[in-house]
């Protein structure tokens, strides 16, 4: 009868696998025919005159003119960049959070006096404080860098801050009740216990960096994706533009993927 059980039960879990495969496969699959039925119909617009490919440019001519910037060399040289910056506002954006929030988790003092300066500067629009950072900084990726962080910090640190406060005081009565110290409860209970929120957050600060970055490119740059959208728009090559958007879109996607698959593995190990 348990041989009858665990087979059945056995049966059961694989047939739940390979429906939720289905389903994975068929949304996949979804997504691309809806991509590709837009494509089409932006495509076909175009070319029966119902909307006028000088301002909304087409597929074929998006890829006429990426074709252009490879050959070119463009492509390599004002992705590179925007990426480059993009990563290293990322990168500070995930330092300076969690030691900030480790601060204010160690200092309950620190916390309550600057709790209320981060969630002002936290609902401040960024766009605002670009022009004070060229003032301040000059152009060049100095600004461009500050500019991505500032987009983010704000929220990551309140959000690690929050996640790290919200781990569960029983584990760290036993880390105290042992003779551990502050140090102890933090190595041993509150990092480890808030890794999740911290990737979490990590997947919403690497779009925000980007964000803040191509602020910082439209203002302050001479290379870039953000300043081909401002240079495109202004000498309306709109080609350029929707281009630019289109890698930008791609960058995103990847970035976030790759954040994604980090957590995937911690969750795996887990």
């Amino acid at each position: 009868m348990n041989i009858a059980d665990n087979q059945q039960n056995l049966n059961a879990q694989q047939l739940y696998v390979k429906k939720h495969h289905r389903h994975h496969h068929m949304i996949t699959l979804l997504r691309i025919l809806v991509l590709i039925i837009f494509l089409t119909l932006w495509e076909c617009s175009g070319r029966l005159g119902w909307i006028d490919t000088f301002f909304f440019s087409s597929p074929s001519m998006v890829i006429s003119f990426f074709v252009q910037m490879l050959m070119d060399g463009s492509f390599f040289a004002h992705t590179g960049i925007t990426l480059l910056e993009t990563l290293l506002s990322f990168l500070l954006i995930t330092l300076i959070s969690i030691l900030s929030a480790t601060l204010l988790w160690y200092s309950k003092t620190l916390s309550e006096i600057s709790e209320p300066y981060l969630v002002v500067l936290n609902s401040l629009p960024k766009s605002a404080l670009a022009p004070l950072f060229i003032v301040w900084l000059g152009t060049g990726i100095n600004t461009i860098i500050v500019a991505g962080i500032s987009v983010a910090i704000f929220g990551s640190v309140i959000s690690l801050y929050t996640s790290f406060k919200q781990v569960d005081p029983e584990k760290l009565k036993l880390i105290y009740t042992l003779g551990g110290r502050r140090f102890d409860a933090f190595h041993k209970v509150v990092l480890p216990s808030s890794i999740p929120a911290i990737l979490s957050s990590m997947k919403v600060n690497i779009g925000l960096a980007l964000v803040g970055v191509i602020i910082g490119e439209f203002l302050a740059a001479r290379r870039g994706l953000g300043y081909l959208i401002i240079y495109g728009s202004q000498v309306f090559q709109l080609n350029m533009v929707i281009t630019s958007i289109i890698i930008l879109c791609v960058i995103a996607m990847g970035l976030y993927q790759c954040i994604q698959w980090a957590e995937h593995l911690y969750k795996k190990k887990a």
